[in-house]
């Protein structure tokens, strides 16, 4: 039986209002704390003004309006005592003489009209004309005048004879009248009336400002400072041993474990440099997890933070948030306090934007400040993903690490191990048995984060199949990992560029066949485990645009000899050179640029760099390093040596998959029939067109 969902509460709304409330408080105190006295002062003055500034205007309008009671029932009284809206048209009317008080308690008074025009809630425009003697008298009464003529108007003698009229109210006749009197005594108005509008305009102009201060307050709570939130060592999940292989990586970590908790020791032997640590590798290596775990192992709270939000788009926005983030772990004065992203801090600095060097030497002072007192217990550790080869680091942030842990992607026994521990994690899915040889050679230089996410593609592809996860679902995995989404539609209608898609593919794999099959001497169950080709494929892939690719390991040697790198170009032109044998020269297609434009930067690694194909070696690359585009500088011999091997390797190519034409016309008929097809089935094919 279903139950209606129950409805939400006042008790839930009060505690999301209290929470509310705490997380804005958490945020204006640690706002305050990075802020200077002055700034401070100013606050606390602004806070104690802006209410009793309220307080003493509310208190006056109350002082001003108080009387009004007794004096508008007297309103009330004159106009039910008939003709209260109405002047007599036929009266002269002069300038009252002296104070209209002095002249109401000296000369007979028949009748006291008093027309007013409100202007504010409280201040109006108002004339009284007093009826005297067969005359009005007119009197424009000041705010001062005005207050006495309002207290003395409920017990003087002319209180009977007192009318209040609405401007707004009076004939047209008496209007006129009015007006006149207006532009004839214009002069002698009070000019504090007037200006009623400009003291409203005053007020909410003063009104404006302070709540535009109020909101530049929020937006620097809201925006300009994330919330800080350290996570407490019983909030992380794992351990450090759930990290599998890295065990060099571990060992370092160890080191700063030791270190730490035996501070007083190895301060004896005079060791007291901060605990400053960088963490720099690729994406995905455990930079971030190892820092948890050792915050567990220590019983230390960690803060995480990402360096790329240290610029708000704010003037100092970095250093003020690094200021707040210095004050928030003095506070807890044990803690590790883990920068993520941080390559932007180790660049070099000069010749970028001011603002970011003015953070990297706010983030200087602060790792030199860990050396106080206050800060001696806290462990800094900045994680980037910068690469020392290609990118110069800043010498004085590297002075500032205690320890460098160098983390890497792993080797082939160590992807071995995690593919094993991810799937040892849900081994009663996972059939017995697995050969994962395929799979770890296919995931060459891949991070664990990879493999992490291959297996779990994998699951979910063998959920979505109602079966266990195999040697076939982690391969379809990984390639859709790899890969990507690929799709047959983008090419099924276009048999043409299918036809020389499937052609350059074989091109490419022909040309690496031909090569093994003389290494191994045709030893067709070696060459099965060694070629690095896994799937050749006419399925399109969006992620790089291509209309086919092929699915192959990736090398394992590090270090490439001169014979290496001319089978790698070999390799490469196979494409087109295929294209060129079957369709022409005019035939070629723009899909070789992607190969074409590696060769050109292999063969200026070898002719350019490595000085192969010259009498001296000397590395002519290294001179262009400093350019500012940032391209090599290609000299002309170096330009003639590369163009020379380059036609000399193209024609070597040809030369090899001349003679494989028929294979090739076989192979590409397959191919198309069937979309793809895996090296198992490739080498069956071939085996069989040169046995028949």
């Amino acid at each position: 039986m279903s139950h209606p969902p129950k409805p939400r509460g006042t008790g839930q709304g009060a505690t999301d209002l209290w929470s509310a409330v705490k997380k804005t408080a958490g945020r204006l105190m640690a706002w305050l704390d990075i802020q200077p006295p002055a700034v401070l002062f100013t606050l606390l003055a602004a806070v104690v003004l802006i209410p009793a500034a309220g307080v003493y205007s509310f208190s006056l309008i109350q002082k001003r309006t108080a009387p009004a009671g007794p004096v508008e029932a007297l309103a009330v009284d004159g106009q039910a005592g008939g003709g209260a809206w109405s002047l007599n048209d036929q009266l002269p009317v002069v300038m009252g003489p002296g104070s209209l008080l002095s002249f109401l308690e000296t000369n007979p008074v028949e009748r006291v009209n008093v027309i007013y025009k409100p202007l504010t809630w409280d201040v109006s425009e108002r004339m009284v004309l007093v009826e005297s003697q067969g005359k009005y008298h007119a009197y424009y009464p000041s705010d001062m005048e005005a207050r006495i003529f309002t207290g003395k108007a409920v017990t003087a003698a002319w209180a009977g004879q007192l009318v209040f009229i609405p401007r707004s109210e009076l004939r047209a006749g008496n209007l006129r009248l009015i007006e006149q009197l207006d532009a004839r005594f214009s002069g002698a108005r009070p000019q504090s009336e007037k200006y009623a509008w400009l003291s409203v305009a005053g007020g909410l102009l003063s009104a404006v400002l302070v709540l535009g201060v109020l909101g530049f307050v929020v937006m620097q709570l809201k925006g300009h400072f994330k919330r800080l939130r350290f996570i407490e060592p019983s909030q992380v999940h794992g351990s450090i041993d759930d990290l599998v292989g890295m065990d060099d990586i571990k060992a370092e970590v160890a080191q700063i474990k030791d270190q730490y908790e035996r501070r007083a020791e190895y301060a004896e032997y005079g060791i007291v440099k901060p605990f400053n640590v960088m963490f720099s590798g690729p994406a995905g290596t455990g930079k971030t997890k190892l820092a948890s775990y050792l915050a567990k192992e220590l019983g230390l709270p960690i803060l995480f933070h990402s360096a790329a939000n240290l610029e708000t788009g704010l003037v100092a926005g970095g250093s003020n948030t690094l200021t707040r983030i210095l004050a928030q772990a003095t506070k807890r004065k044990r803690c590790i306090v883990f920068l993520d992203e941080a390559q932007d801090l180790f660049m070099k600095r000069g010749g970028r934007r001011k603002f970011d060097d003015d953070t990297s030497n706010t983030f200087l002072s602060v790792l030199d400040g860990v050396r106080s007192k206050n800060g001696a217990e806290i462990i800094w550790i900045v994680a980037s993903n910068f690469n020392s080869e290609t990118m110069q680091m800043d010498e004085a942030m590297l002075r500032r690490f205690q320890m460098k842990v160098d983390f890497r992607m792993p080797n082939q026994e160590e992807r071995l191990a995690i593919i094993t521990h991810y799937l040892g994690q849900r081994a009663d899915k996972v059939l017995p048995d697995l050969d994962l040889r395929h799979l770890v050679a296919v995931t060459e230089g891949r991070s664990p984060a990879d493999l992490e996410t291959i297996v779990n593609q994998a699951g979910i592809t063998a959920v979505q199949a109602g079966g266990l996860i195999g040697e076939a679902t982690l391969m379809q995995a990984a390639e859709r990992v790899l890969v990507g989404n690929v799709n047959v539609e983008t090419t099924q209608e276009r048999q043409r560029d299918r036809r020389i898609i499937a052609t350059h593919e074989w091109g490419h794999f022909l040309v690496d066949l031909d090569h093994e099959r003389k290494l191994t001497h045709d030893n067709w169950e070696q060459m099965l485990a060694e070629v690095k080709t896994i799937k050749i494929s006419l399925m399109a892939n969006p992620r790089t645009n291509a209309l086919g690719f092929v699915f192959h390991k990736q090398g394992v040697n590090l270090l490439k000899s001169k014979g290496d790198i001319e089978h790698e170009v070999r390799v490469l032109l196979g494409g087109m050179a295929n294209e060129e044998l079957f369709f022409g020269e005019e035939g070629t297609t723009n899909g070789a640029h992607n190969d074409i434009t590696r060769v050109t930067k292999l063969l200026h690694h070898a002719v350019g760099e490595m000085g192969m194909y010259r009498k001296t070696r000397l590395n002519f690359g290294a001179l262009g390093q400093n350019r500012s585009d940032g391209g090599p500088d290609v000299d002309e011999e170096t330009r003639s040596i590369m163009e020379a091997q380059s036609e000399r390797l193209y024609g070597e190519t040809k030369a090899v998959l001349a003679g494989l034409m028929p294979l090739t016309e076989h192979l590409v008929g397959k191919l198309l029939a069937k979309h793809e097809m895996s090296l198992g089935e490739a080498l069956n094919e071939i085996r069989s067109f040169e046995s028949g």
